[in-house]
């Protein structure tokens, strides 16, 4: 079954902080896998993150977006109407994040049960997919 990655594994994999060392690991690792999914917030996310002015070891833009379009050989979910109606459905349901609520409405369009996050409760299935904290 394919499995959902969240931004943060993406920013751990680019990580060179020295305390962000095992964390680094274990997201490439999970980006090494062939069966991973992708939504364009996720990918949007990644590219805002890495090219912001106060993050230490900021990207450089095209060094960013040449990670995001080396990121499309997975499955990459679509923002779509559907998966905004699922979101808000989720954030009303369960009183995550609207954009935590959007990463699992997009993994379970995208036919995942598993989402790699830090940013939820390891083992929480949430609308058929299982929360993974990769780091945890």
């Amino acid at each position: 079954m394919a499995v959902f990655f969240d931004t943060n594994v993406l920013i751990y994999s680019i990580s060179e902080a020295p305390e962000e060392t095992a964390k680094r690991e274990a997201a490439r690792i999970l980006l090494d896998r062939i069966d991973g999914v992708l939504s364009v917030q996720v990918l949007q996310e990644f590219y805002v993150q890495a090219t912001r002015s106060s993050r230490p070891g900021r990207l450089d833009p095209e060094d960013a977006a040449e990670f995001v379009r080396t990121w499309t050989r997975f499955k990459v979910q679509d923002n779509t109407l559907a998966v905004l109606l699922s979101a808000l459905e989720i954030k009303a349901r369960y009183g995550f994040s609207y954009w935590d609520s959007a990463v699992i409405a997009a993994a379970r369009a995208a036919g995942c049960t598993e989402l790699f996050t830090e940013d939820l409760s390891h083992g929480q299935i949430v609308e058929g997919v299982r929360i993974i904290n990769p780091f945890h």
